[in-house]
Formats: structure tokens, sequence, C-alpha cells
């Protein structure tokens, strides 16, 4: 007997019998014979499907031996136990019908209805107003009734019972509900606060929010402090302001030189030539024009014409820009060193200047006169008519032998009785001086009456 072993039997005891591995394979005299298959007629119709029976087995090699259960120690330094993994499901393909290859009958749409015109359903009328007048007290009422959220009337209030109180109105007054039921509202009410509105909300308030809680002291300075500008902005916008203003004083400055300074001197030079034709008049013509000091400066004597310009202007003694040349009158140098001759003198240069922009411009287009195109000069006494010879485009200001006796550069070579007009170029500048000459051709006394130059 071998006692190391868990299984030990002794050797002269009999071996057993095997054990058959299907105890019911053999049939027993113990048991009980099988039903009959179909105890009821009616499933001899349907039978149940009949399982495989199994292959019969010898008895005899049924036996097996039992398993060891003996097993050697574990080794602490062995494989580690493997864990249980759960059989992975097998995947199973679902039920697929069999395609059935036969043609499919041809599809017919159901019929389509007759089309029948859309006629849009009446509108409901809206109800007739009533003739009735109520009371203001009680037109306010139905009004402030009808306003939606108020509790009250048909708006989108809980309503109240008839006869009963009404409830308090939440907002402003009885007199701001009355001018909002009226629709006299605009915005904000006597109060100074937000006023109600048809809609519910409150005026003034963006969405009919309620208004803002009150700053406190601190945030309010600030709110103050933030709102202020800075520095720079402030300096920037002075700035700003500054050159606006130059601009606009420019502007104006421009417009006077250019427009209301001609229109200045045109009334002047009308006064002028008054005063010259009613001193004519009165004149009983013993007088003499020609002698040196007949007239105090700034004193009309003469009247100038240029018919091809247009031109009619009075012309007075002296050059001086105030109280002559500044007031649209044409100036005769008579003065010291620039002294010339009057057109009544039997042999000199009769020179007279005139502004060619601003304060009348008398001269602004000689350069367009061409030889041969009359100048009149009318006086007290007589009307003396030139002819243009020539003309100097541009010289030097200090340049004065251009009005001499016999001018340089006009091609008069010999005394004569000459005119010579003088004016700055180029425009609205006084950079240089522009000269036209003239040469006498008619002398014709006023009792005679007008040239062909004035008449023609």
């Amino acid at each position: 007997m071998t006692t190391g072993s868990p299984w030990f039997r002794d050797t002269n005891e009999p071996e057993p019998e095997p054990i058959p591995a299907d105890p019911y394979g053999v049939p027993s005299p113990y048991q009980e014979p099988a039903p009959a298959p179909y105890p009821y007629p009616e499933q001899a119709a349907y039978p149940e499907p009949q399982q495989a029976q199994q292959p019969y087995q010898d008895p005899a090699q049924t036996y097996q031996q039992p398993p060891q259960t003996y097993q050697e120690p574990a080794q602490t330094y062995g494989q580690p136990a493997q864990t249980y993994r759960e059989p992975e499901p097998v995947y199973e393909a679902p039920y697929a019908p069999a395609y059935d290859a036969s043609p499919e009958a041809p599809r017919q749409d159901a019929p389509t209805p007759p089309y029948e015109p859309y006629e849009a359903p009446e509108a409901p009328r809206a109800p007739r107003p009533s003739r009735r007048r109520p009371s203001d007290d009680t037109a306010v009422l139905e009004a402030v009734e009808a306003l939606p959220g108020t509790g009250t009337g048909t708006g989108t209030g809980t309503g109240r019972v008839p006869g009963s109180a009404p409830e308090p109105l939440p907002g402003p007054g009885r007199a701001e509900r009355r001018r909002a039921a009226k629709g006299g509202s605009r915005g904000k009410s006597r109060r100074g606060g937000p006023t109600a509105t048809p809609g519910g909300a409150t005026a003034g308030t963006p969405g009919g929010a309620p208004p803002a809680a009150p700053l406190s002291r601190v945030e309010a300075r600030r709110a103050a402090r933030a709102a202020k500008d800075s520095v720079g902005v402030i300096a920037s916008r002075a700035v700003g302001e500054l050159f606006i203003t130059f601009g606009v004083v420019m502007l104006l400055f421009v417009t006077y030189q250019l427009w209301w300074t001609n229109v200045l001197a045109g009334q002047e030079t009308d006064r002028a030539k008054e005063r010259i034709e009613d001193t004519w008049a009165n004149d009983d013509g013993a007088g003499d024009d020609s002698k040196p000091g007949a007239f105090e400066p700034g004193e009309g004597f003469a009247i100038m014409y240029i018919p091809k310009l247009d031109v009619v202007v009075p012309v007075a003694e002296g050059i001086n820009k105030a109280k002559v040349l500044d007031k649209g009158m044409v100036g005769h140098y008579a003065e010291g060193s620039l002294k010339t001759a009057m057109p009544s003198d039997k042999q000199g240069n009769f020179a007279v200047a005139g502004h060619r922009n601003t304060h009348g411009e008398p001269f602004r287009y000689i350069n367009r006169l061409q030889p041969g195109d009359p100048i009149v000069v009318e006086t007290r006494t007589a009307y003396y008519t030139y002819e243009m010879a020539s003309i100097l485009p541009q010289t030097a200001p200090s340049n004065v032998s251009v009005i001499e006796p016999v001018p340089k550069g006009s091609g008069f070579t010999e005394p004569g009785r000459f005119i010579t007009l003088t004016t700055c170029t180029p425009e609205f500048t006084s950079t240089y001086r522009m000269i036209v000459w003239g040469r006498l051709v008619e002398e014709r006394p006023r009792s005679q009456g007008k040239p062909k130059a004035l008449v023609g």
C-alpha cells in the first residue's frame, strides 16, 4: 500500500466494474416504457423534428481513468496565472430572405384631381365704432383697463370680477396713466421719470426694462471722471477749431478781395462820375484844366473810355492807393518826379495807373488791346482820342522811363502827345508792371458831340 499518494487502495481488493459513460444508453429493467410519440391525433399532422440518435457505445469502452488530482507544488517563480476571459460572441448574419427575381407589375400613379382656383377666405369685418361718445372719465378708465399687463380688461392680465374694485396699477401715477391712455405722453412725465406705454413697457428704457439703480457717490465720481475728456483730446479739438476758423477767415478774405471790393469800387466810381458830370454842368467853361495844380489829390477831372473792353472809369488826380486806386478810379501821375502831362497839353505823355485785379479792376484786360484800338479821354472841354501803338508785357516797378515825355521802349522817337497805361502783372500779384502806349489822333471839343470811337 502506498501512503504518499492521496489515492490508495488495497492490492488484494478486486477492481470495480467500469462505470458506463451513458447510464441510460443500455436499457434497464427498472426503466419505465417510453410514452407514445403522439398521444393526441392533432399532433400527428405537425410532427416535431426528431433529434438525431446517438450512436451506440460499448459500455466496456466507456471507462475512463479518473483524473489525477495530485499536482506538484507551484514554483514561486513560475508563470503567472492567466486571467479568465469571456468567450467572444460569434457574429451571426441576420436572416436574409430569398431574392424574388420575378418582374413587378407596372406602377400606376394616382389620378391627379382637376385644378381648382384658390379662393382666399373672407376677412372678418371690423366692428363698427359706436356713435355714442363716452365721457372723458369713462374713456380714460376703459383705455387704462385695456392696457395689457395691468390685470384688468381684455389685456394679458388676469382680469377682475365686474363690479369689484380695480387693482392698483404699478408705476406712474394717475395723471401719467391718463396721458398715456390719451396718447399725450412723449417720453417722460412731468415728474422727470419714464412713463408707461400701451405695450406695458416703460418709456425711456430699452425693451421696457426697469430703470437702473442709482449709483453711489463713489461710483458717480468715477463715472464723471471717466466721462471727462483727456488733455490730448481737448488740445486736438482746440487745434481743429483753430484750423477751421482760419480756413473760414481765409475764405471770407478771398471773397472780400475778389468780389466785395469790386462791388464797393463800382459804387464809388458811379458817385465819382456823377460828381464830375455835375461839375461840368454847373461850370460856365471859363476855367482852364491844363494849369498845374488845377485839381486836388483824389479829385476826379476826366472820364476814360476803352470801347473794346467796355470800360468807363473816372480819372482822378494822383496815384494814392487808398484815395484813388482802391476806389476803382484811374490815377494820373502828377506828383514829384512822376509828374506827367495833361491831355490838353500840346506836347507830353499823359500817364495813368489802375488795378488789374480787385477794387473795380479797370485795367484787367488791357493785354487784349491791339494796335489801332481807340482809347478816349473826356475832359470838361474836349474829347481826346488815342490809338493803341505798342505794349510792354512785363517790366520792373522801378522802371520810370516808361512814363517819360518820350517813353523808352514804346517805339516813339520824337516828342508828341502820348498816353501810357500802367498796371500790375501777373494777375493777382504786384511783382511786375505791364505798359500800354498810345498816340493822340483826334482832339474834339465837347460842343461838337462825341467822337466816332464812342458813337460807333
